[in-house]
């Protein structure tokens, strides 16, 4: 039996997302005080084999770990419903375990629930969507809601630092799957997120020649000079009116005031609507020339995430969530926000995505990082509504 919007099992799967509220959180906290920053392997792999313990309670579902590279940690990648018989394509959950959140944070702000509100590092961003996705696939057992097509739920380890790793897991099953769902924290509101911005990040370093600021100035190349021009000219390639934004974050050069700099860096972030816009941005930076010809300028970096532009299969995927939500007795609204996910990688591949399904709070990557308690049952429903019925 398949999810039917507008139906009795609407309820039946409220009722037991409300049933199993406090298993759920029980799950999100102990995550959250598994400390799992990127890059931490032994902190990733303690997660990740709670969730693995925890996916194999669930029936007919085959949980696996991959090992990152160079110990960096661990993805996960859960299986379920898989009928190979019926020939559809499957449903991908996406998400991560790693979170910004250095050791040691936990101890400072440590699990509490207060006004309705739970704060934790990583609880918004996105431990708790972890532990209701797990949920999810559990109440669809229990429930007896038969799913139209295979399930993979991926928890990458990389996803804060960049998907170094494990963008090709992402990019692999997405290219499989008719549907991705992005578990990331939704925008204000509880909306969905239908469109991201894709975003680069480039270095650029000049090297000059020191020389006496007073005796021999002439005989100098001012390094700190040159990357001021340089920022100048990458940040006027900004084009905001179309979603393009040029932020140089960090500037360094020089050693003293009477030393003409030998060497100067600056670092450009980048963000952009549209593929063209990427392409425009990349090829203008990486195409820099120095402005002083006996300086050497060297461009790194590039971009990393293409954009997630709102696209016919994306709107349509979102419209079924909305009705799905309506049958819930919620709205679920639509986004589209400046930073990236693994969703853009999705995206990319030609998937029908549909980011901001985790469950709802503030603060990601902030002190008052917090979930709201009264929207885990909620989010939780519509999350195996949406496994259910697509």
């Amino acid at each position: 039996m398949t999810f039917e919007p507008n139906s009795t099992d609407a309820a039946r799967l409220l009722r037991h997302f409300e049933a199993r509220r406090d298993d759920i959180l029980s799950l999100a906290r102990a995550l959250c005080e598994i400390e799992s920053p990127s890059g931490d392997g032994e902190g990733s792999a303690a997660a990740v084999k709670l969730l693995f313990d925890t996916a194999n309670l669930i029936e007919g579902a085959s949980a696996e770990r991959v090992s990152a590279p160079d110990g960096y940690g661990e993805h996960f990648i859960l299986r379920a419903f898989d009928n190979p018989s019926a020939g559809a394509r499957p449903l991908l959950l996406l998400g991560h375990t790693d979170t910004v959140h250095p050791r040691g944070t936990l101890a400072a702000r440590p699990w509490r629930e207060t006004e309705g509100r739970i704060y934790a590092p990583g609880v918004y961003d996105m431990k708790a969507a972890c532990a209701a996705a797990l949920e999810a696939l559990r109440a669809c057992v229990e429930l007896g809601l038969k799913p139209r097509r295979p399930v993979v739920l991926l928890l990458t380890c990389d996803e804060e630092s960049g998907s170094f790793s494990g963008r090709e897991l992402v990019e692999r099953e997405a290219r499989r799957a008719e549907y991705v769902l992005v578990l990331e924290p939704p925008a204000s509101g509880g909306r969905a997120k239908t469109a991201r911005k894709g975003t680069g990040l480039f270095t650029l370093e000049v090297e000059g020649r020191a020389a006496h600021a007073g005796l021999e100035p002439e005989k100098g190349v001012n390094a700190v000079l040159e990357i001021a021009r340089q920022i100048e000219r990458a940040s006027a390639l900004a084009k905001p009116e179309v979603g393009t934004t040029i932020n140089v974050g960090t500037v360094s050069g020089g050693t003293h005031a009477n030393v003409v700099p030998a060497a100067a860096r600056a670092e450009v972030d980048v963000r952009f609507s549209t593929s063209a816009e990427a392409r425009r941005i990349e090829e203008a930076i990486k195409g820099l020339k120095t402005f002083d010809e006996r300086a050497r300028l060297r461009v790194s970096g590039g971009i990393n995430r293409p954009p997630m532009e709102r696209t016919d299969a994306g709107a349509a995927l979102y419209e079924k969530a909305r009705r799905v939500a309506a049958s819930l007795g919620m709205e679920l609204g639509e986004a589209s926000v400046g930073g990236a996910s693994d969703g853009n990688f999705a995206a990319a591949c030609g998937a029908a995505v549909l980011d901001g399904l985790g469950v709802d709070g503030d603060g990601a990557h902030a002190a008052h990082e917090h979930i709201h308690s009264d929207a885990v049952a909620r989010r939780g429903a519509l999350l195996a509504a949406l496994v259910a019925s697509l």
